[in-house]
């Protein structure tokens, strides 16, 4: 009992946190990485090296098996939390370390919210099945039921970040910077991405035949990747079939596309644009800071996926400076100083050119908008992109002028009341794949980082002028 003890409070010191945010929850992800990087605390990038499992944002009934299935893919011990609002965060966090130290927790579903010392049924409507029995893990967390959630499959083998197999050559090691391959590195897609038309024996996704681009016949194996990864757009599903490791045909199912819509917001990232559009005085600095501050999420994401976690942390804490309200001429060094990095770094280079190659004439055929179309090519050329956009809002961050939301471009592209930027970005996902190696998907995926609270919010009405 005394060493049960130790390894419980030995893990409750330095707990690796695995975050499912909701869409919709971006202003709750980014507080909630930032206070992580306060205390200290990693991030999980699988449920398998999990300590806790953090909710952020309200309940998506579309995306409980997919919390569940995160949950039940974590070894004991484990602890599980919610946050829905910011000021929640840091209590949240301390319960969750708590109970981890102590024993392990009760289902997501069965967990009560409150200050610090419980969390909301936030998915009341699985009330009945958490209060039956122990399930085998022996911490009271009763394991899917149905058919469909047994027969998911992670996609945990299928994807690792570190171990691109790129143009048929092996990782090789960074030459610039050895935190490239740091441990946050390997990161795999995980949990909640099944395929559930698919009848998996043993939980397994059996392979077909079909004829492969030289009319050859080939086994094909079906995969998907979402709806909640790390540094993933929250809500999106992408079923692949694969031959071999190259993807054949791409099929995309957001919560925008499923029409699951739970409340009305505008996205955190072109909140000003939407104060604006409502007559509210916002100012060009103001969303300059904004849209350079979604440019550098949208960078850390990518450097995660890329495996160069130290310069992720970098990203974001610019990302969080600029929140932050901090001063344009520190700024201006520090972000010379992530390009230049960035710019010199052969392996990052390496890792993405070629890929996911979109010309501006496609995308702007797409209905594409923002760096993406400015960047008419591949994912190198995208990320490129975002780093000379950082660059040039650090710079408007003093501009009084009253911001014209028809004209003044968000972080995706120019807001329309009829259609988010994110949807069309959504939609080219599926060119850009088919072709592509597996390895490949989710750095293509990242250099367009479609934002899920576009895909949910209100339509932005913007009167022209």
């Amino acid at each position: 009992m005394g060493l049960t003890a130790w390894a419980l409070r030995a893990a409750a010191e330095r707990p690796r946190v695995l975050l499912a945010p909701m869409p919709g929850s971006t202003e709750l992800r980014v507080a909630v990485e930032r206070e992580l990087r306060r205390r200290d605390l990693p991030l999980a990038l699988t449920p398998a090296e999990a300590d806790i499992l953090l909710v952020t944002g309200l309940d998506w009934p579309g995306l409980r098996a997919a919390v569940e299935r995160l949950w039940h893919d974590m070894p004991a011990p484990r602890s599980w939390s919610a946050v829905r609002t910011v000021g929640e965060i840091a209590s949240a966090l301390t319960a969750a370390q708590s109970r981890l130290a102590t024993c392990p927790a009760p289902a997501p579903h069965a967990v009560e919210h409150g200050n610090g010392d419980g969390l909301e049924d936030q998915f009341e409507g699985d009330q009945e099945r958490a209060s039956g029995d122990e399930d085998a893990d022996g911490d009271g967390h009763q394991p899917p039921e149905s058919e469909e959630h047994q027969g998911e499959h992670t996609g945990q083998e299928e994807q690792g970040h570190q171990e691109h197999d790129h143009g048929g050559q092996e990782h090789q090691e960074h030459d610039d910077h050895s935190d490239h391959s740091g441990d946050d590195g390997g990161q795999e897609g995980h949990g909640g991405h099944g395929h559930g038309e698919m009848k998996m024996p043993a939980g397994l996704p059996m392979a077909d035949t079909g004829p492969d681009r030289d009319g050859l016949a080939l086994d094909r194996l079906h995969v998907s990747l979402g709806p909640l990864l790390a540094d993933w757009p929250a809500g999106l599903t992408l079923r692949l079939t694969l031959q071999g490791d190259v993807i054949q045909e791409v099929e995309t199912d957001s919560l925008e596309l499923s029409g699951v819509v739970p409340g009305s917001w505008p996205s955190f990232w072109t909140e000003p644009w939407a104060r604006a559009a409502a007559g509210e005085y916002v100012s060009v600095g103001e969303a300059a800071r904004r849209r350079a501050a979604s440019h550098l999420d949208s960078l850390g994401r990518l450097l995660a996926v890329a495996g160069w976690s130290a310069m992720a942390t970098t990203a974001r804490r610019l990302r969080d400076d600029l929140l932050d309200m901090a001063a344009g001429v520190e700024l201006e060094r520090r972000v010379r100083q992530l390009s230049r990095q960035m710019g010199r770094s052969h392996t990052l280079h390496w890792l993405t050119r070629g890929l996911g190659q979109l010309s501006a004439a496609d995308a702007r055929a797409a209905g594409v908008g923002g760096p993406a179309v400015r960047a008419d090519g591949d994912v190198s050329a995208r990320y490129r992109q975002w780093l000379a956009a950082v660059a040039e809002g650090v710079a408007r961050l003093e501009d009084a002028t009253p911001l014209d939301p028809s004209r003044e471009e968000g972080p995706r592209g120019l807001p329309d009341g009829a259609r988010a930027p994110s949807a069309a970005l959504v939609e080219v996902l599926p060119g850009l794949l088919e072709g592509a190696e597996l390895a490949a998907a989710r750095l293509i995926v990242a250099s367009l980082d479609p934002d899920p609270d576009e895909l949910v919010a209100r339509p932005l009405e913007v009167a022209g002028g």
